[in-house]
């Protein structure tokens, strides 16, 4: 995936003065990879998952025509064959937990099927894309009626499904896992299988890209919407202590958390790599007063997001197939649009890609200059960056704007820049040019898992 150009590094520190523009040009394997995403294949995905009539999390699991089960195993053995033509790249895994709630009455197995693509240096570090595979109908107990769940969600498994077919075909220094989920519709229950079996393999997630209906592309009333996908990104993270939040209260980060910078990340990935797709950033954790999957990742303390299409149909979801005073009801297949979810797979592929290439994060930031006219910006160096990009911003400015690269040495003093005035933030840039997100100092925008930073 890397080719190292010694005269990059060079080029990179050279450029100190400060910038209001990235550097830096696209990288040739991002462009092929949004190239490759095929809609023929996602519409074909969509079909045999919606061929099982419900994917209920308490529906039938013995069958092999009907149910969740039968659709898990054929989520297993498609994983399974694109592992094989990417040459065994792929390693699958079937983490379960049994869960008994107010929507699970009777000990129920609830089972995550995981592609997981080994990373070549930094295997540790892991990007996810996740989609769930339950579907349901109005009723949420009801797991016997046809739910077809065309895009809610067998659109982000078609999505997960064909990230990995594209991105098996090249290495990466990270980890990547392509994760099809069960039991989000019972209480976001394969999220929290996910998030445990992560923390359980020591996993250092970096980023969660939940893919949660994300093919509809006609709103309620007949709006169109196929140019825009929204991204919800938490703002201060939900495993913060009381004595984080008070820090961050004062000094701010309500906008910098890991997840709103990886919002921030793909909002760019879409200006650089893709064509009519543009990325509306919104500042919440999830739609209001509803959940996704990324909401057990968000509790174990890694950087997540919800991907979802610009207009929602309600008359599509958690609906009962059927007619009703000329409108119809129920989340079929011919709800999708299958050009537009091309384009948010291409945009989830292109910003795993573009992440797993990166080096990590930075760590350990940390910003310093009260009572002065400069403000000095620290950090933990790590050996696989080539230098290092310090940047600030207006605080009530919702994009980084201003940078300044600098060496590897872990500190730059950034002269007449206020820090009472500015937000502040550092990126990691490998010697192929890809780079990391911006972190925020402190516990407030660490990627690190808990929010372990040093205080400010």
């Amino acid at each position: 995936m890397r080719t190292v150009t010694t005269s990059l590094a060079a080029a990179l520190i050279a450029a100190s003065a400060a910038s209001a523009q990235p550097l830096g040009g696209e990288h040739s394997t991002l462009k092929d990879i949004a190239a490759s995403v095929s809609e023929a294949r996602q519409r074909a995905t969509i079909e045999a998952l919606v061929g099982f009539g419900t994917r209920h999390t308490l529906s039938d699991t013995r069958s092999d025509k009907r149910g969740i089960g039968a659709a898990r195993r054929w989520v297993a053995a498609k994983f399974g064959s694109t592992s094989k033509d990417c040459g065994g790249k792929l390693t699958v895994a079937t983490p379960s937990q049994t869960f008994t709630n107010n929507r699970v009455p009777t000990p129920t197995e609830v089972m995550d099927v995981l592609a997981i693509q080994k990373g070549t240096t930094d295997p540790d570090r892991v990007i996810v894309i996740s989609g769930h595979l339950d579907s349901r109908v109005t009723d949420v107990m009801n797991a016997t009626a046809d739910a077809p769940g065309a895009n809610d969600d067998a659109s982000g498994v078609a999505a997960v499904i064909e990230a990995a077919q594209v991105l098996c075909k090249h290495d990466f220094p990270a980890t990547l896992v392509f994760a099809a989920l069960s039991g989000e519709e019972q209480g976001l229950l394969g999220g929290k299988v996910l998030a445990d079996y992560a923390v359980a393999n020591g996993w250092k997630v970096e980023a969660n890209l939940n893919n949660d209906i994300v093919g509809n592309t006609e709103g309620i009333g007949g709006v169109r919407d196929n140019t825009h996908v929204r991204v919800f990104s938490e703002g201060t993270r939900t495993t913060e202590t009381p004595e984080e939040a008070n820090r961050r209260r004062y000094n701010g980060g309500e906008v910098d958390s890991p997840s709103r910078n990886l919002a921030r990340f793909m909002d760019g990935i879409a200006d650089r790599y893709l064509t009519n797709l543009d990325v509306v950033m919104v500042y919440r954790t999830d739609r209001f007063s509803r959940g996704g999957d990324q909401v057990e990742m968000l509790r174990a303390g890694f950087p997540a997001v919800r991907v979802t299409e610009a207009v929602e149909n309600y008359t599509r979801q958690h609906q009962d197939l059927r007619t009703d005073k000329g409108v119809k009801y129920g989340d079929t297949i011919d709800g999708v649009d299958f050009a537009y979810l091309a384009q948010v797979t291409r945009l989830n592929a292109v910003t795993m890609a573009a992440l797993a290439s990166a080096p990590r994060p930075p760590a350990g930031v940390e910003i310093a200059g009260a009572v002065s006219a400069d403000t000095t910006v620290k950090w933990t160096p790590s050996p696989d960056a080539a230098a290092y990009r310090v940047w600030w911003r207006s605080t009530t400015d919702p994009q980084w704007r201003y940078s300044r690269v600098v060496g590897t040495g872990g500190e730059a003093k950034l002269t007449g820049v206020n820090i009472d005035d500015w937000f502040f933030g550092v990126s990691a840039i490998g010697l192929d040019g890809h780079e990391s997100p911006v972190v925020f100092p402190g516990a407030a925008g660490t990627f690190e898992r808990g929010g372990a930073a040093k205080p400010q």
